[in-house]
């Protein structure tokens, strides 16, 4: 009777801690030496071998859903400009949707659907999110963090398909949580 009791508490315990569990616990960091930034991703995502191409400065992806990734993109701002002078978190969502869209090679709807401002360590971070249809038809989603630090403007990014969204959104939204720029 006794060992019953304990085997059940020992079982009821064991499922508690579990679902408690945070996403941070499946995550490792990341931190750009000549950059400043630093972010959590994923344990079984690799780093993707890119050439500096439109202000890239790294891409990871996971080994598994290819087509889940995270990157940070570095484009220089005016001098003196903050984050705030660029306009308020939907006019720069809006403008880095406007911007992405320029690109002829791109055939795909993006709506902008949550803008939020907040600060970490005094320094402003704008989260946006995204929605995605492609012109073949697929669905994703996108998180983003966006900063301005040094005379740069710091994007880091986060894609998923729209399917497996709602099972990943906690985790992707403590991962862009975590970007940081010093």
């Amino acid at each position: 009777m006794i060992k019953s009791l304990l085997a059940t508490f020992l079982l009821i315990t064991t499922l508690l801690l579990t679902s408690c569990a945070t996403p941070i616990a499946g995550l490792q960091g990341y931190t750009s030496g000549s950059q400043g930034y630093q972010f959590l991703y994923p344990k079984g995502w690799t780093q993707v071998d890119v050439k500096k191409v439109a202000g890239v400065d790294v891409v990871f992806h996971d080994l598994i859903e290819t087509s889940e990734n995270l990157s940070v993109i570095i484009n220089p701002v005016p001098d003196n400009k903050t984050l705030t002078d660029l306009g308020t978190p939907s006019e720069v969502g809006y403008r880095l949707l406007k911007n992405n869209s320029l690109n002829p090679n791109l055939d795909k709807e993006v709506e902008l659907i949550r803008s939020e401002s907040h600060q970490i360590d005094g320094q402003d971070y704008y989260i946006l999110e995204y929605q995605v249809k492609l012109a073949n038809g697929q669905e994703r989603h996108n998180l983003a963090s966006v900063t301005v630090n040094n005379h740069k403007l710091y994007s880091f990014n986060l894609s998923t398909s729209q399917k497996r969204w709602t099972q990943i959104q906690e985790l992707f939204e403590t991962i862009v949580d975590s970007f940081s720029v010093s």
